[in-house]
């Protein structure tokens, strides 16, 4: 019986990775307010992580909604050359920005966060610091 369990285990996260690393011709990130570590971001309505990895198909598509309560400057840390457009500054709530990816490679992002919009803003710990990698194939 506990062989079954294990290999089911193995084949559903081999399933999973899979899943995740297929391509994906447009993709949406959505900035979110939480208690403990302040923000976070989910990929296609996913889990809500301090980091997250996407697979994207050239000449595709990243929508970012910033639904969190301070503005997020969308940042690229490095990968090839890409030109954010002025919208990467998403300095309101339900501020989006689209980036289009014409080029192969691994990019990584951050975001850089401002104050809060409304005063009296709690949360729990050290806030989180969100990080995205984006591979194009």
């Amino acid at each position: 019986m506990s062989r079954m369990l294990s290999f089911l285990t193995v084949a559903g996260a081999s399933l999973l990775l899979a899943a995740t690393a297929s391509p994906q011709t447009n993709t949406t990130l959505t900035i979110r307010h939480q208690l403990r570590g302040c923000h976070s971001w989910s990929v296609n309505g996913g889990a809500y992580k301090p980091s997250q990895y996407v697979v994207l198909t050239k000449g595709a598509s990243l929508t970012v909604v910033n639904n969190d309560v301070m503005p997020h400057k969308l940042v690229k840390l490095s990968g090839p050359a890409l030109k954010l457009p002025s919208s990467a500054n998403m300095n309101h709530s339900g501020a989006t920005t689209h980036v289009k990816f014409a080029k192969s490679g691994v990019y990584r992002f951050t975001t850089r966060a401002g104050e809060d919009y409304m005063k009296g803003v709690k949360t729990i710990g050290e806030d989180n610091v969100l990080m995205l990698e984006v591979t194009v194939r």
